[in-house]
């Protein structure tokens, strides 16, 4: 199963038939721009659009997935120091995590790492394992776009400075511990929420 994410929105996909309070379309069917559009007006709503996209093969699904909506590859971080603090990153009023976009011919570790230490002044990174595939939907100049971003956990002993990369949005650049990290998820996106385990939050 998997979840694509409008806003905080998620859209199901899986290979089961139906799911109890869904409304399921064969993932060959899908009109994607029309459904965002749908889910976006129930969510300002307050209301939630319940989707579910449906192949009865997973790979075909993915497939079928990625030929819906132009696809933007990117690595992100959640990155650890000595101390057990994870970095965040304040942009467009939200915490998050460092990621940004793959350059050409460029392999998502690479991308993960190049991301983190750009968008926040971080370096010495180590990739400790791969961590979640993440499927979020964001609209670039009048068209909407399927971001597919591979996380990583990372190490770091870097104390210096921390920089937040200005010209990409972001404000603030925070080491937190796990009390202020889960204060800024109650105020982050529900793909970045996914990262962190149902322990870690409760």
């Amino acid at each position: 199963m998997y979840k694509v994410f409008v806003n905080n929105t998620p859209i199901i996909l899986s290979t089961k038939k139906s799911i109890e309070g869904y409304r399921t379309v064969h993932i060959k069917e899908v009109d994607f721009p029309r459904i965002i559009r749908d889910v976006l007006a129930n969510e300002a709503a307050g209301n939630e659009a319940k989707y579910h996209f449906f192949h009865k093969t997973e790979d075909k699904l993915i497939e079928h997935l990625y030929a819906k909506l132009p696809v933007v590859m990117a690595g992100g971080g959640k990155v650890y120091n000595e101390k057990k603090e994870i970095l965040f990153i304040h942009r467009n009023g939200k915490w998050d995590l460092p990621k940004g976009k793959a350059e050409k011919k460029e392999d998502m570790e690479t991308t993960a790492i190049r991301e983190v230490e750009e968008e926040t002044g971080v370096t010495g990174l180590e990739i400790t394992k791969f961590l979640y595939k993440s499927y979020h939907v964001f609209k670039r100049n009048g068209e909407f776009r399927l971001k597919v971003t591979y996380w990583f956990e990372m190490k770091t002993e870097y104390n210096g400075k921390l920089v937040p990369q200005k010209n990409e949005g972001i404000m603030k650049v925070k080491w937190k511990d796990k009390k202020k990290a889960i204060k800024a998820l109650k105020d982050s996106y529900a793909n970045i929420r996914l990262l962190f385990s149902h322990d870690y939050l409760s």
